[in-house]
């Protein structure tokens, strides 16, 4: 599945250049966290394309641009074919040696976006989209997206005596955009960096289109203290209800197999959106993950 060639990405490798600096986002941004890093592999001859969303509201603002490279915002919807443009375009100018790469968020991703991200993908265009995934709309004021979890507490999924938050599970992403046949896709957490950035440097040596779905936790939406992000999105990966994987010529391969998960509770009570939970909500969210769990390694060959 790996190209032989491709040289194995570290942290010491990592230039000393910030492409991703002075940006308004929270304390404890998953999401800027995640562009930091694709931008320090993917290096300055990159052509951002940034939806409506977070990084585009924290990145982009007069007189400030938190860029280093070329950016540009899009439309909600027109990610996925803004980045076919914008690396059609570069092409057509005789640029070579550039990446054309787009980050957007879990609603501009699952909800706003598919269909252009569906079409890019038909195309085999060059490019590499990036989903940063925090769960929903944060931008907007926390409301449910096609990504939030069962459970979650949002303001489009409230809680009382009969609401117990989001009703709908996690639109399963990675596979979805697999199912197109895509050229190389993997899911990551900025709980588990090293992994980040050994699927960000596959990426940018496939000729065809990447995409890489990024756990990106967000304090404020999801209420826990601004200094544990990465220990809330490693723990994500650890309990079993987000997975790092790769999928790349016609194959899965999970890249992380923990022998024993650990307590799921832990992770759903550690965050204010989860605290309603009932005894039965966390045994079905429980059940559902065995289930998912059970299903991969049986359809993966794991």
């Amino acid at each position: 599945m790996r190209n032989q060639a491709e040289k194995k990405t570290s942290i010491r490798d990592l230039s000393d250049r910030e492409l991703f600096y002075g940006h308004k986002a929270c304390p404890g941004c998953g999401g800027s966290l995640a562009l930091r890093l694709a931008l320090k592999v993917l290096g300055e001859r990159s052509y951002a394309v940034v939806p409506a969303g977070c990084m585009s509201a924290v990145g982009f603002i007069f007189p400030q641009m938190a860029f280093g490279c070329n950016a540009i915002i899009s439309t909600f919807a027109g990610t996925a074919s803004m980045l076919s443009g914008v690396a059609a375009g570069a092409r057509a100018l005789g640029i070579k040696d550039f990446h054309a790469v787009g980050f957007a968020g879990d609603g501009g991703t699952a909800d706003i976006g598919i269909q252009a991200l569906s079409g890019a993908i038909d195309r085999h265009d060059k490019i590499i989209y990036i989903c940063y995934d925090n769960e929903a709309y944060m931008n907007t004021g926390v409301q449910k997206s096609g990504l939030t979890p069962i459970g979650a507490r949002t303001t489009t999924s409230p809680v009382g005596q009969r609401l117990r938050g989001s009703v709908n599970r996690k639109k399963p992403m990675f596979e979805i955009v697999a199912a197109h046949g895509i050229d190389y896709a993997a899911t990551a957490s900025v709980g588990y960096p090293l992994d980040y950035l050994r699927k960000l440097e596959h990426a940018r040596h496939v000729e065809g289109t990447s995409y890489i779905h990024v756990f990106s936790p967000c304090p404020v939406g999801w209420g826990y203290e601004t200094a544990d992000t990465i220990a809330v999105a490693k723990n994500a990966v650890d309990c079993g209800l987000w997975y790092l994987a790769e999928f790349s010529e016609g194959r899965f391969a999970l890249n992380h197999n923990p022998a024993e998960l650990t307590s799921v509770r832990d992770y759903l009570m550690g965050q204010s959106r989860f605290r309603h939970l009932q005894e039965e909500d966390i045994n079905a969210i429980l059940a559902q993950r065995e289930a998912f769990w059970t299903r991969i390694h049986r359809e993966w060959r794991v």
